[in-house]
């Protein structure tokens, strides 16, 4: 296997393409423009082979490499995340219930030089991402486990339809699975202001065919999607292959650090630094999750 820790970012990244360095050059200024249509129009967007074709083995080896270090779990969950036993109305989505595989690799078990980590580190590619989102800069998290890590769905598995907490998301498929393992999404089913519980719950009910897209991913794209306001999902994974994807995880303001309770269920452990942040949280707005 070919190392990635000795790669420069522009040996990484087609830079043809994606210009990370020359963001204000007309390339640049042109795929951040249509990355910005994509996310406006239906909240997602794609850009293929973002690394290159050639590191492709590079990036599903490492990451399978360090696949068995993720902390599983299975969690009997609803779309918002809140308790599956709370006090709702007979026909709310939320008392919809779905079996969720959790498997994720923690930041702090992902080599430092590993192409991923590499990536999520650097400065150039942050700019990047703030670029695309239309905000001012982006941050890495400064929680020590949740700000890069390696989602694992195993065969039989899936990780079941849900809403996203953060605003946004970035993440990158490393491996495909043998057969499923498919992102499907609701563009833009809800608002800040609205939960529209009817379409979501003809999603839920399987009767949401009208509203869901689904998007063909390869190892190497990067994904851009704005979750807290589309409803998705992985749908079950089949095969003898586990579908590996890489999170990237920025806030807009330094210092963010996760929750104790999602963060022992993701790893199955916190650290003194979520003891010492609990309670710091402020949510921008009244929806469930």
């Amino acid at each position: 296997m070919r190392s990635s820790e000795s790669l420069t970012l522009d040996q990484l990244v087609d830079t043809a393409r994606y210009p990370l360095s020359e963001l204000a050059s007309a390339r640049g200024r042109a795929v951040v423009s249509r990355a910005r249509r994509d996310l406006s129009a239906s909240g997602c967007t794609v850009l293929p082979d973002f690394v290159r074709p050639s590191l492709r083995d590079v990036l599903r080896q490492e990451c399978s490499a360090i696949a068995p270090r993720a902390h599983h779990d299975v969690e009997t969950v609803n779309v918002y995340n809140i308790a599956v036993d709370s006090a709702l109305p007979e026909d709310h989505p939320g008392r919809r219930t779905f079996e969720r595989g959790n498997a994720f690799v923690a930041r702090d078990r992902i080599p430092a030089g590993s192409l991923i980590s590499r990536l999520y580190s650097d400065p150039a590619f942050r700019h990047f991402i703030a670029l695309c989102f239309e905000l001012p800069e982006l941050h890495e998290l400064a929680d020590p486990l949740s700000g890069l890590v390696l989602n694992v769905v195993a065969p039989g598995m899936e990780h079941p339809w849900h809403f996203d907490t953060n605003e946004f998301t970035v993440s990158m498929l490393t491996q495909q699975a043998q057969d499923g393992g498919v992102f499907e999404y609701c563009p833009n089913i809800r608002t800040a202001q609205d939960e529209n519980f009817d379409d979501v719950r003809d999603v839920v009910d399987g009767r949401g065919e009208r509203l869901t897209r689904r998007l063909p991913l390869q190892p190497g794209d990067l994904q851009l999607f704005k979750g807290r306001y589309s409803l998705h999902r992985v749908s079950p994974v089949r095969g003898e292959v586990a579908r590996h994807s890489a999170i990237f995880a920025y806030s807009e303001r330094p210092g963010v650090i996760g929750s104790v309770e999602r963060t022992r269920q993701l790893f199955g452990r916190v650290l003194p630094e979520h003891l010492a942040a609990e309670g710091r949280a402020v949510r921008g707005d009244r929806l469930l999750d």
